[in-house]
């Protein structure tokens, strides 16, 4: 839990001495002038700034449980956005306030003791005010990264509760303290944790579609390390890092934290040192203010109306928004009390939070129990932690069921709700539904295999033959015909790498003994060697396809990884081909291109029966968008040839980038819709 209240807790600390610093130097000041007996009034100041900051939380947590999932993506992404903005705005606004905090405040004060009470309170809630919506937005957004708001709030409450400590020791010269270096330090902290936040918020962004990139990654190194693991849930907790992220979020990382954290730490060498403020001693030399006259009006009205003004308020808006508490229901899920907790739901839409009790990492889902039709899912809920699910409910039986990692599934009782309109539910996918088109895919695969080796077979006896320019052909034929067979790639296991491997991470690079396959020999016909030297290579390259032959047949293909393939096809065509990482001198990447469409095509005409029984609008976007990048691609083969990458022209580069770009997120919903699910 600790890694995610850390946050929290470096948040709650900092803000919490900042604001108590500021309550401490006013109350001290009052006392100096001899105003002490005016002290209720900047306490009636702080306590409506605390309310004002928690009825604000309160808002941004009952009215975000009632938007639609792309909506609260969209919602949280702004939020977290905005929270990287006061957080960074407030550790430069300390690192260059500091000194002169004391002076500033006492000079309020005197002027709001000439003016009465109300201006004594306004000025405490300024001060406060602005630390207490900070914080308010900055833990709701960490609550919403951690998914859980246990973990964050303990934090928070830690740091609070120190930072009061400090500020009273400080107060009464029981303790000394370097803030300078406290700030200084926080202030590092924060941008760390800031910079996650940014990363998280983007990512929202781009979930809720309102930015795009979503499926292109920087990284995946979910098949290396186990995000359930203590390390890799320290790092997300503490820095937000997570074992896959996309392009944006990694630049928005390094840009944030490369230019904030230069610009805080040249900041702090360049300010010359000064002891940072504390809070005035009292004495009894002080100037005395006279008094204000006081009016009929009672001691507790102006008090009252300070605190109940903000909370009436953000009642009246989560009022309006239709913030229920029922809708944020726990529910619980483990082997033993899967779905505990969810009693009668009422038409609409609700928001669960699910909170695993059990000891495994798990899967829920919202299905019907009879059709095992999926309402809603949530994926990798680790042990001891908390997600919100949200979920449209209508007429029908509702159940959850459970599925640890290791251990037994679980579908809890069914719920019978009645009064609401019928809701579509996402038909769940069995292995037996994706045996067809496997089996038709595993028959394409065979037959292109076959023709594969006999034209990698025909470039052997060109280069035997020393015929290097008819080899240049016959290469660039056997090439796409392999590129065509993309979707299989999983099942060549080493083969692939030895018949189409790049030269990354050889010593040696195209030189390198170790680089084989299509792309070798591409080097080698482009670069003018031999024909003595290229026959090796072209050995070789016809050997490991005759292996692939004889040895896929018995290979094992995962059915749910059939789907993947209509995506990853073109990402790693985006990732590699247009990129012109592949290209050895031949110039064909968009030929390469092109055949990758051809795959990617193959394998949506298989699966189309089943998209449409789920969702028949993600073709029709999908086939829009196919015909688009083939028409780019097509463009760029006149009657010389294929136009090499780096000579097509800028804007049709970027077009044609960003028509790929678009395809891949339109192709992105398929995975999830032909998603295997496990039954209990």
């Amino acid at each position: 839990m600790w890694d995610e209240a850390f946050p929290s807790f470096l948040i709650g600390l900092r803000e919490g001495l900042e604001a108590g610093l500021i309550v401490s130097i006013l109350v001290a000041t009052l006392v100096r002038a001899g105003q002490k007996g005016r002290s209720p009034q900047v306490w009636t100041g702080v306590a409506a700034a605390m309310a004002l900051s928690l009825s604000f939380g309160a808002v941004l947590t009952f009215t975000a449980a009632n938007l639609s999932g792309h909506a609260q993506e969209a919602f949280g992404g702004v939020l977290s956005l905005i929270a990287v903005g006061f957080v960074t705005a407030m550790v430069f606004w300390m690192r260059r306030s500091a000194r002169t905090l004391s002076a500033d405040l006492k000079e309020k004060v005197q002027a709001s003791l000439t003016m009465g009470a109300g201006a004594l309170v306004f000025t405490s809630f300024l001060a406060v005010a602005r630390e207490g919506l900070e914080t308010s937005l900055f833990l709701w957004t960490n609550a919403r990264t951690a998914g859980e708001s246990t973990g964050p709030l303990i934090g928070a409450a830690v740091g609070l509760l120190l930072s009061v400590g400090l500020c009273w020791g400080l107060y009464r010269r029981a303790l000394k303290m370097n803030l300078t270096r406290f700030f200084t330090i926080t202030g590092a902290g924060l941008i760390l944790v800031a910079a996650g936040v940014l990363g998280y918020g983007l990512r929202d962004l781009q979930e809720s579609g309102l930015v795009g990139g979503g499926s292109t990654y920087a990284f995946d190194l979910s098949g290396h390390l186990d995000a359930s693991s203590w390390y890799a849930t320290l790092v997300q907790g503490t820095l937000n890092l997570t074992v896959t992220m996309t392009v944006l979020q990694v630049v928005g990382y390094i840009a944030y934290l490369s230019i904030v954290m230069t610009l805080f730490i040249e900041g702090v060498r360049g300010s010359k040192a000064a002891p940072a403020a504390a809070p005035a001693e009292s004495g009894s030399d002080a100037e005395q203010v006279e008094q204000p006259v006081r009016t009929g009006r009672p001691r507790w009205v102006l008090p009252t109306a300070a605190i109940a003004v903000p909370v009436v308020v953000a009642g009246a808006v989560i009022a309006v928004s239709d913030g229920k508490q029922d809708s944020s229901a726990t529910v619980s899920v483990s082997e033993k009390e899967c779905g505990k907790g969810f009693g009668s739901p009422q038409p609409g839409q609700q928001v669960f939070q699910m909170h695993n009790t059990g000891d495994k990492v798990s899967e829920v889902y919202l299905v019907n129990p009879g059709s095992g039709a999926v309402y809603g899912e949530i994926e990798g809920l680790a042990p001891g932690t908390t997600r919100a699910l949200t979920a449209t409910i209508g007429n029908g039986d509702y159940a959850w069921r459970c599925v640890p990692t290791g251990g037994t599934s679980v579908t809890s009782a069914p719920v019978h709700v009645t009064g609401g309109a019928e809701v579509k539910a996402v038909k769940p996918v069995s292995e037996d539904d994706l045996k067809a088109p496997l089996d038709s895919y595993k028959d394409y695969v065979n037959k292109g295999l076959a023709t594969l080796m006999t034209q990698t077979q025909k470039i052997q006896a060109d280069v035997r033959a020393g015929d290097l320019a008819t080899a240049k052909a016959d290469w660039l034929t056997a090439h796409l015909q392999y590129a065509s067979l993309g979707a299989a790639y999983g099942t060549f296991a080493d083969l692939d790498k030895k018949i189409d491997g790049r030269p990354d991470g050889y010593a040696d690079k195209a030189q390198d003994p170790g680089f084989t396959g299509f792309l070798r020999l591409e080097y080698g016909l482009w670069h003018g060697q031999s024909a003595a030297d290229l026959t090796p290579v072209a050995d070789e390259l016809a050997q490991n396809v005759a292996k692939l032959v004889h040895d896929f047949p018995s290979q094992d293909f995962d059915p749910g990884d059939l789907p993947l393939r209509a995506h990853e096809i073109l990402e790693n065509t985006l990732q590699f081909e247009l990129t012109g990482d592949t290209d050895m001198g031949s110039g064909t990447n968009l030929a390469t291109t092109q055949a990758n469409l051809a795959g990617t095509q193959e394998l949506l005409t298989l699966l189309q029966p089943l998209l449409d029984e789920r969702d028949p609008q993600v073709l029709i976007k999908v086939n829009a968008g196919m015909k688009r990048v083939g028409d780019l691609v097509a463009a760029a083969h006149t009657a010389d040839g294929w136009t090499p990458l780096d000579k097509l022209p800028a804007d049709a580069r970027r077009q044609l980038n960003g028509a790929t770009g678009q395809l891949l997120e339109d192709l992105s919903p398929i995975p999830a819709l032909l998603e295997i699910r496990k039954a209990a």
